[in-house]
């Protein structure tokens, strides 16, 4: 059972490597950013909840991510392990997710840290909203998305750090370089068979 949270600001990569980091290990990646859109898609109160703090560049409440987590991770498929993208965010969500899997009598493996520097991110995300046509990605709701991940996620590298779970990759080079690099890490963390 292998279980790995993987973060960084927003257009460090965390979808794509999550896939690539997920397939090394063999367990499903679990994408708050998929929960969210799937809501939206389908219309649900959470979907609309979630929709009017995403177009302003603020992350949705606590208590409807965490929710949405707790049922995603008692799931079958996530029971031999799981690739976390974009929860936890906060502290207190790190607390809510300490709880949730030692209610399941497991605990985390690893915090996968994805660095990319400010203005390579904003010109990666502009660059995705006009191939995806993504409404949340403006350059003023990015720059506030980057500024609300530094004032809440980025303790979470200290918190990590302390437990001796956290692993730093530059997600600046091309794909390939940090495809390889988050490989590294995988190789690491995958039990022996």
């Amino acid at each position: 059972m292998t279980t790995v949270l993987l973060m960084g600001p927003p257009g460090a990569g965390k979808g794509t490597h999550a896939g690539h980091l997920a397939g090394h290990l063999g367990v499903p990646v679990i994408s708050t950013g998929d929960l969210f859109r799937r809501n939206i898609a389908d219309g649900t109160e959470l979907g609309r909840a979630a929709q009017r703090y995403l177009d302003a560049g603020e992350y949705v409440p606590d208590e409807v991510t965490n929710d949405m987590v707790r049922d995603r991770l008692a799931a079958p498929d996530a029971r031999p392990g799981f690739v976390l993208d974009g929860y936890p965010r906060t502290l207190d969500q790190a607390g809510v997710l300490d709880e949730i899997l030692a209610g399941q009598g497991r605990s985390l493996d690893a915090a996968v840290v994805l660095q990319v520097a400010a203005d390579a991110l904003v010109d990666r995300l502009l660059r995705r909203a006009e191939i995806e046509h993504r409404s949340d990605d403006t350059e003023d709701v990015i720059r506030r998305r980057f500024e609300v991940y530094h004032e809440q996620t980025a303790p979470l590298i200290e918190f990590y750090a302390a437990r001796g779970i956290h692993h730093e990759v530059d997600a600046s080079p091309d794909i390939d370089t940090v495809r390889a690099h988050v490989r590294r890490v995988a190789v690491r963390l995958k039990p022996a068979a």
